[in-house]
C-alpha cells in the first residue's frame, strides 16, 4: 500500500473513531470505504429508522447524505473545519428496512466553498434518494 493510501486510511479511521459517540453512531452509520474520490457509507435500516407508513424517514436519509458528503469534503480538506451551509434532498423512491448504501463525491471546490453530491440506494442498487450539499470552510 502506498503512503497516500495509508494516509487516507488513517484519516478515515480517525474520523470513524471521532464520529462513533456522535449522531453518526446513534444512527448506526458505518464506513465502507473511499475509492477514486468516492466515499461509501452504509446503514442497516431498522424499524426505528422508519416513519409511520413503513419507509425510511426522510430525516434519516437527509442525515445519511449530509454525513457522506461531509466526509468526502473533510477528506479533501483535512486541515480545515467544514460546516454544511445548504442541503438539497430529492426523495425519488421509497426505501425500506435493510442495508442502505450511500455514496458521495466532490463536484466543485473553491477556497471557501465546496459542493458535493450523494446517492442513497437499497441493497439491490435501486436509487431512493439523491442530493447535493454546499459546505463552507471556516
Amino acid at each position: 500500500m502506498d503512503d497516500v493510501q495509508e494516509s487516507v486510511n488513517r484519516r478515515l479511521r480517525q474520523l470513524a473513531a471521532a464520529a462513533e459517540p456522535t449522531f453518526w453512531g446513534f444512527l448506526g452509520c458505518e464506513f465502507v470505504g473511499l475509492q477514486d474520490g468516492i466515499i461509501t457509507i452504509a446503514l442497516e435500516a431498522k424499524p426505528h429508522h422508519l416513519n409511520p407508513i413503513g419507509i425510511v424517514h426522510g430525516g434519516v436519509l437527509s442525515s445519511l447524505l449530509d454525513n457522506a458528503m461531509g466526509i468526502v469534503v473533510m477528506m479533501a480538506r483535512p486541515e480545515d473545519k467544514i460546516v454544511t451551509t445548504n442541503l438539497n434532498v430529492h426523495f425519488v423512491a421509497p426505501l425500506y428496512e435493510g442495508r442502505l448504501t450511500v455514496t458521495a463525491e466532490l463536484v466543485h471546490q473553491s477556497r471557501k466553498m465546496i459542493t458535493a453530491q450523494g446517492r442513497v440506494t437499497d441493497r439491490e442498487g435501486n436509487l431512493g434518494t439523491m442530493g447535493t450539499g454546499t459546505f463552507r470552510v471556516i
